[in-house]
């Protein structure tokens, strides 16, 4: 079975050994992962398969770190097909203000796009007068929709909102 290991807690050093100590324990294989410091935390999820019957071993290891200030969860994997469409990747960068993840979210599921990778932060630059937001984002695009129309309604968040599409 598939299941995916979400993990927060103050960033030292061991966190990720044990982990994979946990998941070794539970005769568990590490498929794929995100790991993050976000907001002074450290933050992950690992998708793993592992025998049914050790569920249980896998449980019981997220709660010992649990109580070590590392809060680990576990879900089941869906185990669905993926998404299908064309894969796009692109880049944005433009003015913060809050809400912009909202519109660009918006923007994407108006097209019927799928995301399959986020990654945003801020940082302070000269380039908008403040602080300026950065997306970095691969989507699935559906046949019927084209790349211009992807631009077009990620440009109409805002003015000042630049996008460059990335090989994905």
């Amino acid at each position: 079975m598939d299941v995916i290991v979400m993990a927060v807690g103050d960033d030292r050093p061991g966190l990720t050994q044990s982990l994979a100590d946990a998941i070794v324990e539970a005769d568990g294989n590490w498929l794929e992962s995100h790991f993050a410091r976000l907001g002074g935390k450290y933050v992950g999820s690992v998708l793993i398969s592992l025998p049914a019957q050790k569920l249980s071993v896998l449980e019981l290891a997220a709660s010992r770190m649990g109580a070590s200030g590392f809060s680990v969860s576990i879900q089941s994997a869906s185990g669905e097909a993926p998404a299908a469409g064309n894969a796009l990747g692109f880049e944005l960068v433009g003015k913060d203000r809050p809400g912009i993840v909202r519109e660009l979210s918006t923007a994407l599921a108006g097209l019927g796009v799928s995301i399959d990778t986020l990654e945003t932060g801020t940082e302070e630059g000269a380039m908008f007068g403040g602080t300026v937001f950065r997306a970095q984002a691969r989507v699935l695009v559906p046949e019927e929709v084209s790349t211009d129309s992807v631009r077009a309604a990620l440009e109409e968040i805002s003015g000042e909102i630049m996008v460059d599409f990335v090989d994905s």
